[in-house]
């Protein structure tokens, strides 16, 4: 019998080289596993069922090679993703690891360093195009400070908006099919990083010269370290027409940046998040971009890796169980929810003829109203039977 919870590359399960390279090193701790060969990544994960892999230019291509080793690294992937048919449809710019970025990139007080910045970027961008990507996210790990004197953040957005402008108008020079999007992060590694939420990124994204361009890549376990409902900001990405990418994994609430393979830590908003992407339609790829433990050898990281998936289609199963329940279906009802998609004015009404309408304050009947249950309890504990697995 076939298992309803295998992978294929239709389900569009993405991983980033850096999540099953992890070598398990921490800041208190030296790597428990040897550094991984991107080509052997791109043939696991396909034996997986994924459908695609990507990139930090980093990850692929040492820091620091020459123009013929580039070259060679890049022929190796590149007969890789032919042999085993996956796609490359995001990369990224690793702006965070060398000290050169220590005072951020697109944002550092130093001049030269926001120009090598920028070039290290392009570079990888046209990378990124030549092996099929769609997507360019851009994630500020050291765009931020911990001292209230060292960055006029005023000026540092002044700064981002620049680089985002220049970079947008790169890739409409070379006519490229490529869209950006911000990965928002409260902390870690900066105390206080630039852009830390969805709302911010949307915000900012609004005053820029292209922001047709540009989108955002939520991260799980990057909002809830700010304490946020991923779910509800999700949502209003989507409702901006702005998810034009998102990173899947497990968080357990505001502490460190934990990567936990997707399902793992809080599974409630794991499922009210695989819902509101299947039920909104999103297409993107669902990219996990997580860590496996430090405890587990190379078998592990194949294991840790599988059951991201695996937890997605389950969870995916249920929700869609949820949705198709005809009790479920009742109880919605008899929280109103139909209710909340009838707009509060009627078409062509305006604010006169809300203000002459006495039914709607003089002769609104307060307290009956306030007297009404929302059957919330018994929706909500429906879908924890759902996701128990007792309905």
């Amino acid at each position: 019998m076939t298992d309803p919870f295998t992978p294929t590359p239709d389900d569009r399960f993405t991983f980033g080289l850096w999540t099953v390279g992890w070598p398990g090193r921490d800041p208190f701790g030296d790597a428990t596993r040897p550094a991984l060969d991107p080509v052997e990544s791109v043939t696991r994960l396909a034996e997986l069922g994924a459908y695609g892999v990507t990139f930090h230019d980093d990850d692929l291509i040492p820091y620091g090679s020459g123009a013929g080793a580039r070259e060679a690294h890049v022929k190796r992937f590149r007969q890789a993703l032919d042999a085993t048919g996956l796609k490359v449809p995001m990369a990224t710019t690793n702006l965070f690891t060398h000290p050169v970025f220590k005072d951020g990139a697109f944002t550092a007080n130093d001049r030269d360093v926001r120009r090598y910045a920028l070039r290290k970027t392009i570079r990888n961008i046209d990378l990124a195009v030549e092996l099929g990507a769609e997507t360019y996210v851009a994630w500020g790990g050291r765009e931020g400070a911990e001292s209230g004197a060292a960055k006029d953040v005023r000026v540092a957005l002044d700064r981002m908006k620049e680089a985002f402008d220049l970079l947008a108008d790169y890739v409409l020079g070379q006519g490229y099919d490529l869209r950006f999007a911000v990965e928002p992060k409260p902390n870690e590694p900066r105390g206080d990083i630039l852009l830390p939420t969805i709302g911010h990124a949307l915000a900012f994204i609004e005053r820029l010269e292209h922001p047709e361009l540009v989108g955002v890549n939520p991260e799980v376990g990057h909002e809830q370290m700010a304490g946020l409902n991923i779910a509800h900001g999700v949502a209003q990405a989507l409702w901006a027409g702005k998810l034009f990418h998102i990173d899947l994994n497990g968080q357990t609430g505001i502490k460190y940046d934990q990567d936990l393979r997707f399902g793992a830590g809080d599974v409630r908003q794991a499922f009210w998040l695989v819902d509101l992407l299947e039920s909104a339609g999103y297409r993107g790829p669902r990219h996990f971009d997580f860590k496996p433990p430090r405890t587990e050898d190379i078998d592990g990281v194949w294991t840790s890796a599988a059951a991201c998936m695996r937890n997605y289609l389950v969870l995916k199963a249920k929700a869609a169980a949820f949705r198709a329940d005809p009790e479920v279906r009742a109880a919605l009802t008899a929280a109103r929810l139909d209710r909340l998609a009838v707009p509060t004015l009627s078409p062509g009404e305006s604010v006169t003829d809300l203000l002459a309408d006495r039914s709607a304050f003089e002769d609104f009947d307060v307290d009956a109203a306030a007297r009404r249950g929302m059957a919330f309890e018994h929706l909500d504990q429906l879908a924890m039977d759902h996701l128990l697995g007792t309905r």
